[in-house]
């Protein structure tokens, strides 16, 4: 099993849930209202007056095989519209309970 951790610009919050439905996937994890500021360029998303946006984080495990297919179409998501803000990570998952 994988771990998709996926931090995203608050505009892509149904999007991304699209994505995973879509894929069969039922079970995630959502942190709303949280900052950040991407490593490699964009603007930060701090929730406040000078930098208004905020990202969301979403966690879900898969199997192995699904893992690839949801960071390919996360990859489309992203090139879509590069500066609203999107990183994936795939994890994998010792145990789980």
């Amino acid at each position: 099993m994988k771990a998709i951790f996926i931090v995203y610009n608050q505009a892509y919050n149904q999007e991304i849930v699209e994505i995973l439905e879509g894929m069969g996937q039922r079970g995630y994890t959502v942190w709303e209202e949280i900052g950040g500021r991407g490593s490699v360029d964009g603007e930060p998303h701090l929730g406040n007056h000078a930098w208004p946006t905020q990202n969301h984080a979403l966690i879900t495990v898969v199997e192995n095989d699904l893992a690839p297919r949801v960071m390919q179409e996360l990859r489309k998501t992203d090139a879509a519209n590069e500066k609203l803000g999107l990183r994936a990570y795939v994890l994998p998952v010792e145990d789980a309970l």
